[in-house]
């Protein structure tokens, strides 16, 4: 008896062990995927922000020959005009930021709306609006995007609203699955019970708990954001008199750099801050997940 009791005692003391190793891994993963995504976004941001006292000529005027390969004066080239691509790439962090961030905001408070009545009113016009919801859900993205797109025009106002009517979807499923839970709560059955209006539970019980998996999902919805407006913009379906990263891949498209050596200097470096501000969004994404999310929470438990 003895022996088994001291068996028994030394696996939970090791399945204790390797649960707490498991935390630990799950807490450092998510914190240095945090530090790094914050990071490279702030950077890219402070890049946007001073864009003038960083980029060493003016983006839109001629600073020297066409097509000039990396050199001390230009040290990413200059395009087909003579226009630095450096200086372009700077400014156009302006765009593309401010295009995936908006786009994102208007992501986010569509979703959150739809997922707070979805899960409020279940019966109903929760049905009504997740029906709506699994339609957006189904339908081609890509295509319908581009559809969109090319109908309304060629517009910063009409890239954001596109951006942002497409992408609120996911964020509604995941508000509302978290609404539902919230609504079985006391002190919502309690508010209830008093006479409290809807909106007031709403508003003061509900929205403050799903607030901050809301800004999750609005930090996720920021990293495609940016990589669709890349893609309309290279498509050209966005608005090719600003400077944004995809519009600079738009014009090498344009003029065949893809087939010719300039392609290292004015393609490589807009596609890979493409990615870099996507993964750095991303990244944020996936640390503020394990903290807010509550399934990843029960689940490192």
């Amino acid at each position: 008896m003895k022996t088994s009791s001291l068996a028994f005692s030394e696996n939970s003391e090791i399945s204790i062990v390797s649960k707490k190793r498991k935390r630990k891994r799950r807490f450092n993963s998510g914190r240095v995927s945090g530090i790094a995504g914050c990071t490279i976004v702030t950077c890219l941001i402070l890049a946007a922000i001073f864009a003038k006292q960083l980029s060493p000529y003016d983006p839109s005027s001629q600073s020297g020959k066409p097509f000039s390969p990396p050199s001390a004066e230009h040290l990413l080239g200059t395009n087909d005009i003579g226009q630095d691509i450096l200086s372009e790439l700077v400014y156009g962090a302006r765009i593309s930021l401010t295009i995936g961030i908006v786009a994102s905001i208007v992501a986010m408070v569509i979703g959150t709306t739809v997922g707070l009545l979805a899960g409020y009113y279940p019966r109903v016009l929760g049905r009504v609006l997740m029906r709506f919801v699994d339609i957006i859900l189904i339908i081609p993205f890509l295509p319908l995007l581009i559809l969109l797109a090319a109908y309304l025009g060629r517009s910063l106002v009409y890239t954001v609203l596109i951006i942002g009517a497409l992408i609120w979807a996911g964020t509604a499923r995941v508000i509302r699955s978290q609404v539902l839970t919230i609504v079985k709560q006391d002190y919502v059955l309690a508010a209830r019970t008093i006479g409290a209006s809807d909106l007031h539970i709403i508003v003061l019980h509900i929205l403050p708990q799903v607030l901050l998996l809301a800004v999750g999902q609005f930090v996720q919805a920021t990293s495609g954001a940016i990589l669709l407006e890349a893609a309309l913009s290279f498509l050209g379906l966005g608005d090719p008199l600003q400077k944004s990263w995809g519009t600079v891949l738009y014009w090498a498209q344009v003029r065949g750099v893809f087939l010719t050596p300039a392609w290292k200097w004015w393609v490589l470096p807009p596609g890979m801050l493409i990615s870099l501000a996507a993964l750095g969004f991303a990244l944020m994404g996936f640390a503020l997940e394990q903290v807010i999310n509550p399934r990843l929470k029960n689940n490192s438990k």
